[in-house]
């Protein structure tokens, strides 16, 4: 893949940032962030400047819910400012363009009895230049609640826990996340490099991605003769997004192994199937990948099909990312091709594609904030087996594990709102 092509890639970017007068962004000037005024409940960001004036933003390493002889208990957590961000922040860089959101998890759990735990999936931990977690706050009539750092899923994950779940188990949780667009610029080199545990254990098979025989045959066809690893992880993503097809009917999960899918012949699946097929050619090929999952929160200024309003229980959506030495951790969403294929009706010789495969390899729009990388989740305490990924909640009872998006026995509730819009005074 030559240096030109990529520069071409790069300036697709420009092509869609230039969109005049964004509505995310009409009611504020660019750079400058407010947040509304919220309970006391509320926290505030990790060692960042707080929208009130006057108070520092507070710290804590975990706050866990009351054990309860009230009815309800409430409780916050804000991130511990352990980590510094992962890249510099270089001065020529265009003014950030934060958008704040509120995020509200409604949960209650219908006829169950007895001892029941719930784990829930929350924002990234760590900041980046893309994306800021502030603070989480909940309440609910559980017996005990409470928030986790699994340092080797790399993530975190709010449980909560009720003696007897004939009480109707109820839980309200409420998060604050600030993103950015994601970019990638080919003309720009000098990323701090990832720790060498971290490219290992994103190179390592898992239960959905095995990295040899076939997988690894349709690589080396894919890639051919390119001996550049940055060419060679455009030439996977092409080669997925020409070959797959994002299909909504398919499990919701995603749990298909994607040797079986290639075994197939029909390259069908969900968001989780795609991104894992890309994550699984690269790893076989020496190029450390891995898949991100998370959740669409608001609209899209590329296509509506890629954005999300309302009610976001089934929003979830999944993305990858692959490592190159001197540029970092690259985005790519090729799920998102196949669904604006699929959902706008785009054809091969649409213009409108051409733009959009080529401005995902390297972006990420980020109305959509990621959860974890982890794959095969031991849940801390759970009685089950391992989790191919932790996306949804899970709860377990003293029957096991199940299923959790059965509306029979959950309401699920998930709601995004834009809390930067509102000026004080």
């Amino acid at each position: 893949m030559k240096r030109r092509d990529f520069l071409a890639a790069s300036a697709v970017l420009s092509f869609f940032t230039a969109i005049p007068a964004l509505a995310a962004n009409k009611k504020k000037t660019p750079g400058k962030q407010t947040t509304k005024k919220t309970s006391a409940k509320k926290t505030t960001s990790r060692s960042k400047p707080s929208a009130k004036k006057g108070k520092k933003s507070k710290t804590t390493t975990r706050s866990v819910a009351r054990p309860a002889p009230e009815p309800a208990q409430t409780a916050t957590y804000t991130p511990q400012p352990t980590e510094a961000p992962n890249v510099i922040s270089l001065p020529d860089e265009k003014p950030a363009q934060w958008k704040t959101y509120d995020i509200r998890t409604e949960i209650t759990l219908n006829r169950i009895n007895g001892k029941v735990r719930l784990w829930v999936p929350l924002a990234q931990y760590r900041d980046t230049p893309w994306e800021r977690s502030f603070g989480h706050s909940w309440q609910g009539n559980f017996q005990s609640a409470g928030i986790y750092r699994d340092p080797i899923a790399d993530m975190e994950v709010f449980y909560a826990d009720w003696a007897d779940g004939g009480t109707q188990p109820q839980l309200h949780l409420t998060s604050q996340v600030a993103t950015q667009d994601r970019n990638f610029d080919i003309t720009r080199r000098g990323a701090i490099a990832e720790r060498g545990e971290v490219l290992r254990r994103n190179l390592q098979e898992t239960a959905l991605v095995p990295t040899d025989g076939i997988v690894r045959r349709t690589a080396e066809q894919a890639i051919g003769r390119i001996k550049d690893p940055l060419a060679q992880a455009k030439a996977l993503y092409d080669w997925v997004v020409d070959n797959t097809e994002y299909d909504p009917a398919q499990n919701r999960v995603g749990h298909s192994n994607i040797a079986t899918l290639l075994e197939s012949g029909k390259f069908h699946g969900r968001s989780a199937d795609i991104a894992l097929l890309f994550v699984g050619l690269c790893r076989s090929m020496g190029i450390p990948a891995r898949p991100v999952f998370g959740l669409r929160l608001d609209r899209s200024r590329l296509f509506g099909s890629l954005g999300a309003s309302g009610n976001l229980q089934t929003a979830q959506h999944c993305r990858a990312e692959f490592y190159s030495p001197g540029y970092g951790w690259i985005a790519v969403n090729p799920a998102d091709v196949r669904k604006a294929i699929r959902d706008e009706g785009l054809s091969s010789s649409d213009s409108r594609l051409t733009v959009l495969k080529k401005l995902l390899f390297g972006f990420w729009e980020m109305n959509w904030i990621s959860f974890n990388a982890a794959q095969d989740v031991a849940l801390r305490d759970s009685t089950g087996s391992k989790l191919p990924f932790l996306l949804y909640p899970v709860v377990e009872t003293n029957q096991g594990r199940f299923d959790s998006m059965d509306s029979n026995l959950m309401t699920y509730r998930v709601t995004a709102s834009r809390s930067d819009y509102e000026t004080t005074g």
